[in-house]
C-alpha cells in the first residue's frame, strides 16, 4: 500500500495540522466533536510538497480522491456529476499556519451544463442553480484558468445595470443564462478552450490550481513578512457544499467568539442573508451584524451561540468561526485560533484565566511580544486611508503626524509654540538634539538603524524613519521631492516607524494604553522568567520610564549621549582641542560637575537597582563641526574681511577636526583606547559616578553604580581600565570617608574578545554583550551601508534568513556569545553575563539569550514589556532552572 495522502475528516484529529493544515485539522476536530460540519476530506500537504517538487500528483493521489468522493456519496446520497441530485464540493486551501486570504478557493464545483439543470429539478429553484454555475464559472476561470476576474465582473456589471438589479440576488433566470453565455465565450476568447464540463477534470484542475496558490506572489510576500517557512505546502479541503443562497432562510457569515479589537466577551461578526462565503469577503452588500441573526432566524442563532461556546471552550482560545445556513440549518465550515489586537489578545488572556480555562503560562504564549508595539506607542488608526509616498527604515516604533521642519533651530522654535512637527534632515547630529527633542517624529534620508536620529529617537520614545533615500532634501529651498511630489516645510506628512512608511497628510493616531490587564499579564510573566530585564536610558527621564516599565536597572547608560546637548559641545570641544594637559584638566574640571549631576539624577530615579554606566565611547571627531562646513566658514571670513583672531581660532579648529579624521570611525579611535591615550577622560567621568553615589549615600538613597569599559580587545586593557577605576575609587572613598562596593565590568563587542574572554573575565566582574557592534565586526558590515543597500536582497535570496542587526545571528555572532560566556564563567564563575544591544529587545534574540544561560537582557525603556513577555515565553518553552538575574 503506497502512501496516504487524503483523510476523511472522521479519520484526522486537532493534532495533525502539520499534515492537514490548520483548516483540515480543526474540521476533523470538529467532525469529531459532533459537530454539524459538512462531509469531506483533506489533501495532504505531503501532495502539495511533493507536486511543487515535480510538477504532478504522486501516484495513488488520484485514486485516493475518487475512494473519498464514493464515500462523500454514500453519506450524502448524492452523486458527484449525477443528473439526478448532484453532489457540489467546495475546494479549500489550509497550511498549517493560518494564511488568511493568501491562498486560493473554488465553491459549487460539479456543476455543468447538465448538473446545473439536474440541481434546479431537486431544489426547485431554477435561479438558485444558475446563480452557483455563474459563480462556479467566474471562481474556476479566475482560480484555475486564470482569465482576469475584473473580466466576468464587467459581464456581470453590465447585466446588473441593464436590468436595474442592485445586488446579484436580484438577476432573475433568464439574466443568469446570459451571464453564464458571455462567461463562457471570454474563457473561449482568453485560453482558448471549452469550459470543462467533467466534473473529476474539474476537481483534479482545482486541486493543482491550490497546489499552485501556494507559492502565487501574495502568498510568498505573506510568508515572508510573517517569517512562515516555504516548505510547509499547502492541504486541500475538499467538502460537501453547503448554500447560504437558497432563500430568506439562508445565509452566510463570519464571527468570532469574542471582539477581535477589545477582547470583550461577545459574539462579533457579520452574516449576509441569501448568499455565498465569498459575498460577505467581497463587500458587495453591507452584511449584518451577528446579533441580528437572532431575530431574523431565531433556531440557528441559538444553535450557533452554543457552537460557538463549545469550540472555545474546547480550544480554550478565541475562535474565529465560518458558517453557513441552508434553509435554516446551521452548518460550521471553519474554526481558527482568532487573530487580534494586541488589546484584545492581553484581555482574552488574562479573562481566560480568571475563568479558569487557561493557566498563567499559557496566558503568557498567547500574546505575541511583537504586538506590544502596538499598545506602547500611538499607531495609525487602521481604518484611516493613506497615501504612502515612500520607505524608510523603521528605526523606532510609533507614529506621529506634524508639519514638515528641515532646522533643528526651526523645530525646536514651533514646537515651544505648541505646533506639532516632523524634524526632516539629510541626517541629525548631536548639533540636532533640541530639534529632536522639540519634534514629534523624525525623518532622515541617510543612516541606518544606529544612526545618531535612530539611537536618540528610541531613547526619547519618538518615532523615527531614517535611510528614506527617495527624499531629495533641498535646504535652501526648504522643501523636500519624492519623485515629481514636492514638499515644502510646513506641509502635514504622517511617519510610521513601526513600518518606515512616509505618508502624505495627517492620519489619525491610536493613543498607547497600559491597561491593568497588560499590566497583571507582565506580573504573570515577571513571576515565571528566568532572565532579568534591564533598560538602556541616559537620562533620569528615560531611567523613570524604563522603571514604570518594570526594568530592573539600567544595563547600558550612553555617556557620551551627555555631551552632546548645545550648552556642553563648547566645552568637549575645548577639551579635545587642548594643546597640553593642563588645558584638558581645565576643560574637564568643568565637566565634571555637569557630568555628576548626570549620574546623580539617574542614580536617584533609580534607587535601589543597578545602573551599568559605560565610559565614553565616541570618535572624538564627532564633537566638532564637519570639515567641509568649517572650510567654507574659514573662506567665508576671509572673503569677507573677519577678524584675524575669528580666523585664526576657525582654522585651528578646521586643523584639529582633519587631524582627528578617520576613514573608518568605527573601528578607530574610541572606546577603551580614548582612555589608553587620555586616561584623564575616564578619570574624570569615573570621579563623577563615584562622587554622586557618595552624595546620594549620604542623603539616605541606595545608589547601586556599576562601571563598563567599551570596545575591549584585549586582557591588558582591562587591567589597565580596572587598574585606573580603581584608583579613582579609593581616592573618592578616602576624601569622603564613604565606603562604596562598584563593580567593574566590559562591554564585549569584538570577535577578539570573544575569543580571549577567559583572561578578559578575569579583570571583569561582568560582561555586557554589545552585539549592534559585534554583529558589524563579526560580519564585516557597516550596518548604515548594509541596511540601506544589500542586506534585503540577501534576506530575499536566502542567504541571510532575517536582518542580523534586528535579530541575532545565531549561527556566527551567537556563537561567539556563547564561547565568551563559557570562556568568561570558566575563568570566573561569579561573572555576571549580559546583553544590551539592540537584541536586548528582539523577541528571538531573547529566546536565544535564554538558552545561551545569560543572567540579563537591556533593551530601550519603551522595549521593556516586550522583552519582560518574550523572557518568560523562553523559559515556558525551555524551562531553565537557575535563575541569575542582576
Amino acid at each position: 500500500m503506497g502512501r496516504k495522502y487524503v483523510y476523511l475528516f472522521e479519520e484526522g484529529n486537532a493534532s495533525m495540522r502539520d499534515l492537514l493544515g490548520g483548516k483540515g485539522a480543526g474540521l476533523a476536530e470538529m467532525t469529531n466533536l459532533g459537530l454539524p460540519v459538512p462531509p469531506g476530506f483533506t489533501i495532504t500537504t505531503e501532495a502539495c510538497n511533493e507536486y511543487s517538487a515535480t510538477g504532478r500528483f504522486p501516484d495513488g493521489l488520484e485514486e485516493q480522491i475518487r475512494d473519498a468522493l464514493k464515500v462523500l456519496e454514500e453519506k450524502t446520497g448524492k452523486t458527484f456529476g449525477g443528473l439526478e441530485n448532484p453532489l457540489l464540493v467546495s475546494v479549500r486551501s489550509g497550511a498549517k499556519v493560518s494564511m488568511p486570504g493568501m491562498m486560493d478557493t473554488v465553491l459549487n464545483l460539479g456543476l455543468n451544463d447538465r448538473t446545473v439543470r439536474a440541481l434546479s429539478g431537486v431544489t426547485g429553484d431554477e435561479r438558485f442553480a444558475l446563480d452557483c454555475y455563474r459563480r462556479f464559472i467566474q471562481m474556476f476561470g479566475d482560480i484555475v484558468l486564470h482569465v482576469d476576474f475584473n473580466g466576468f465582473e464587467s459581464i456581470l456589471e453590465k447585466h446588473k445595470k441593464q436590468h436595474r438589479a442592485r445586488y446579484d440576488h436580484e438577476l432573475k433566470p433568464e439574466h443568469l443564462k446570459e451571464i453564464i453565455k458571455e462567461y463562457k465565450n471570454l474563457i473561449r476568447e482568453k485560453v482558448r478552450e471549452e469550459f470543462p464540463q467533467d466534473p473529476f477534470e474539474q476537481l483534479n484542475r482545482a486541486v493543482r490550481a491550490v497546489f499552485e496558490s501556494w507559492n502565487n506572489p501574495r502568498a510568498q510576500v505573506y510568508r515572508k513578512v510573517n517569517r512562515i517557512p516555504d516548505d510547509l505546502g499547502t492541504a486541500v479541503n475538499v467538502q460537501t457544499m453547503v448554500f447560504g443562497n437558497m432563500g430568506d432562510n439562508s445565509g452566510t457569515g463570519v464571527a468570532f467568539t469574542r471582539d477581535p479589537a477589545t477582547g470583550e466577551s461577545t459574539l462579533y461578526g457579520e452574516y449576509l442573508v441569501n448568499a455565498q462565503g465569498e459575498d460577505v469577503v467581497a463587500g458587495i452588500r453591507t452584511p449584518h451584524p451577528i446579533a441580528r441573526l437572532q431575530e431574523e432566524m431565531p433556531g440557528a442563532y441559538e444553535q450557533f451561540q452554543k457552537t460557538c461556546s463549545l469550540l472555545e471552550k474546547h480550544y480554550r482560545d478565541m475562535q474565529d468561526i465560518e458558517f453557513t445556513i441552508e434553509k435554516g440549518k446551521l452548518y460550521i465550515l471553519q474554526t481558527r485560533s482568532a487573530k487580534r489586537t494586541a488589546a484584545a489578545a492581553v484581555k482574552v488572556a488574562v479573562d481566560m484565566v480568571k475563568e479558569g480555562l487557561i493557566s498563567k503560562e499559557e496566558a503568557v504564549m498567547r500574546v505575541e511580544p511583537a504586538q506590544l508595539n502596538q499598545v506602547l506607542h500611538k499607531r495609525l488608526d487602521p481604518r484611516a486611508e493613506i497615501r504612502v509616498i515612500a520607505t524608510g527604515l523603521p528605526a523606532s516604533p510609533g507614529a506621529a503626524c506634524g508639519a514638515v521642519v528641515f532646522d533643528a533651530d526651526e523645530a525646536e522654535r514651533r514646537g515651544n509654540e505648541g505646533e506639532k512637527v516632523i524634524l526632516v534632515r539629510l541626517e541629525t547630529t548631536p548639533d540636532d538634539i533640541h530639534g529632536v527633542v522639540a519634534a514629534q517624529g523624525v525623518l532622515t534620508s541617510r543612516g541606518g538603524m544606529t544612526s545618531h536620529a535612530a539611537v536618540v529617537a528610541r531613547g526619547m520614545g519618538k518615532p523615527c524613519v531614517c535611510g528614506c533615500e527617495a527624499l531629495s532634501i533641498d535646504y535652501r529651498e526648504k522643501r523636500m521631492t519624492v519623485g515629481d511630489l514636492v514638499i515644502g516645510e510646513g506641509d502635514l506628512i504622517t511617519i510610521d516607524g513601526s513600518t518606515g512608511k512616509v505618508i502624505m497628510g495627517a492620519v489619525p493616531l491610536i493613543s498607547p494604553e497600559l491597561g491593568e490587564e497588560l499590566r497583571l499579564l507582565l506580573r504573570w510573566a515577571d513571576e515565571i522568567r528566568k532572565l532579568g530585564v534591564l533598560a538602556n536610558a541616559d537620562t533620569p527621564d528615560d531611567a523613570r520610564r524604563a522603571r514604570d516599565f518594570g526594568a530592573e536597572g539600567i544595563g547600558l547608560c550612553r555617556t557620551e549621549h551627555m555631551f552632546m546637548s548645545q550648552d556642553r559641545l563648547p566645552i568637549v570641544q575645548r577639551m579635545i582641542l587642548a594643546r597640553s594637559a593642563e588645558e584638558r584638566g581645565e576643560a574637564l574640571a568643568k565637566l565634571l560637575p555637569v557630568q555628576q549631576e548626570d549620574f546623580y539624577g539617574i542614580l536617584k530615579a533609580m534607587d535601589g537597582l543597578p545602573v551599568i554606566i559605560r565610559l565614553l565611547d565616541p570618535p572624538l571627531h564627532e564633537f566638532l563641526p564637519k570639515v567641509e562646513e568649517l572650510a567654507v566658514e574659514v573662506n567665508t571670513l576671509k572673503l569677507s574681511g573677519g577678524a584675524s583672531e575669528e580666523i585664526a581660532a576657525k582654522e585651528e579648529l578646521l586643523k584639529k577636526a582633519r587631524s582627528l579624521q578617520e576613514f573608518n570611525p568605527m573601528l578607530g579611535h574610541r572606546g577603551c583606547r580614548l582612555a589608553v591615550t587620555t586616561p584623564e577622560i575616564y578619570a574624570m567621568q569615573v570621579r563623577a559616578i563615584v562622587q554622586a553615589a557618595v552624595q546620594l549615600k549620604k542623603e539616605g538613597y541606595n545608589p547601586v553604580a556599576e562601571i563598563m569599559i567599551p570596545l575591549v580587545m584585549s586582557p591588558k586593557e582591562l587591567e589597565i581600565m580596572r587598574g585606573l577605576c580603581m584608583e579613582v575609587i579609593r581616592q573618592v572613598e578616602e576624601e569622603t570617608g564613604v565606603r562604596l562596593e562598584i563593580p567593574i565590568g566590559t562591554m564585549i563587542e569584538l570577535p577578539r574578545a570573544c575569543l580571549l574572554a577567559d583572561e578578559i573575565g578575569k579583570h571583569a566582574d561582568f560582561f555586557s554583550f554589545g552585539t549592534n557592534d559585534l554583529t558589524q565586526t563579526t560580519f564585516g558590515f557597516s550596518r548604515d551601508d548594509a541596511e540601506g543597500k544589500f542586506i534585503p536582497q540577501y534576506i530575499e535570496k536566502k542567504i541571510l534568513p532575517d536582518n542580523p542587526f534586528a535579530v541575532l545571528d545565531r549561527d556566527g555572532v551567537g556563537k561567539l556569545v556563547k564561547m565568551g560566556v563559557e570562556l568568561g564563567r570558566g575563568a570566573n564563575p561569579k561573572l555576571v553575563v549580559g546583553i544590551c544591544g539592540e537584541h536586548g529587545g528582539d523577541p528571538d534574540s531573547i529566546e536565544f539569550c535564554h538558552l545561551a544561560g545569560l543572567d540579563y537582557v537591556s533593551c530601550s525603556p519603551f522595549r521593556v514589556p516586550v522583552a519582560r513577555l518574550a523572557a518568560a515565553q523562553a523559559q515556558v518553552k525551555n524551562p531553565r532552572s537557575a535563575k541569575r538575574k542582576k
